[in-house]
């Protein structure tokens, strides 16, 4: 099938997906985060099915900037499942985002890629992303 927007019923394949992101603890709450990114019109969750599975997930959204003329957009998680990696399932769902974003008047895509993830890093660079080596974070506590 291809590239399509995320339903909320494909939870359960997405968690998979993320699982292998080293994100293992999705379950409990996963169903309610799609249900509200898909409500919100800066935000995009698509996935890529074959043969009626979801084998891909990204999750894009649009910032709108003050200071500056164009918007960004930022990738906050690309998935591919690990046993069909390499076969052009990532730069297809990528070049597809890239596209999304144009249209909406952004002027660049950013991506934070954990240190770890080299293989990722690789694929950003032949995308085009060039590296911006200053990323802070400031965590907050969340009480359960």
């Amino acid at each position: 099938m291809g590239i399509r927007k995320a339903k909320v019923e494909d939870w359960k394949q997405i968690s998979l997906l993320l699982n292998q992101l080293d994100y293992p603890d999705t379950k409990p709450f996963l169903k309610g985060k799609i249900e509200t990114l898909l409500m919100n019109p800066n935000e995009m969750l698509l996935v890529f099915e074959e043969d009626q599975s979801v084998i891909a997930v990204i999750s894009m959204h649009f910032i709108p900037q003050l200071a500056v003329k164009g918007d960004f957009a930022r990738i906050s998680y690309l998935a591919v499942d690990k046993n069909i990696r390499s076969k052009g399932i990532g730069r297809k769902i990528e070049e597809y985002c890239t596209d999304l974003a144009i249209k909406r008047n952004c002027d660049r895509i950013e991506v934070h890629c954990h240190l770890r993830r080299k293989d990722a890093h690789r694929f950003y660079m032949r995308q085009g992303f060039t590296e911006s080596p200053k990323y802070f974070i400031k965590m907050l506590s969340q009480s359960d």
